[in-house]
């Protein structure tokens, strides 16, 4: 398989071997069973109410928090950083709606971008 051969948008899935697939599906597997090492600070329940592994209150953390803090970003006041938190969520909101809508634009035209020619 040549990178020549994949058409681009939605057309280039079907072109996936079977073998690409299966590293993608390991890989996330992968991802999701060593990142689930966390309980939400408050209890020991997550936000669907199933029991999580009881870990020690020196391990507990909140979801996505690898304590790594940039400079410049991170901040200590509660209210600072909820605002940030939230400003990244509805940005990855916004960012996932627009995928959609690029994924709609290609099943429908052929094509994720559009034809320029006919704006020009």
């Amino acid at each position: 398989l040549k990178f020549s051969d994949v058409p681009n948008g939605l057309g280039a899935i079907a072109k996936v071997p079977a073998a690409g697939w299966f590293q993608i599906v390991l890989y996330a597997l992968y991802c999701e069973g060593t990142t689930q090492n966390w309980v939400l600070p408050d209890g020991d329940l997550d936000l669907d109410g199933q029991y999580m592994k009881k870990m020690d209150a020196a391990d507990k953390r909140i979801p996505g928090d690898y304590g790594w803090k940039p400079p410049l970003l991170a901040t200590d006041d509660p209210e600072t950083k909820k605002r940030r938190l939230n400003a990244e969520l509805a940005n990855g909101r916004l960012a996932m709606m627009a995928i959609i809508g690029m994924f709609f634009q290609d099943g429908l035209t052929g094509s994720a971008w559009g034809d320029w020619s006919n704006y020009v």
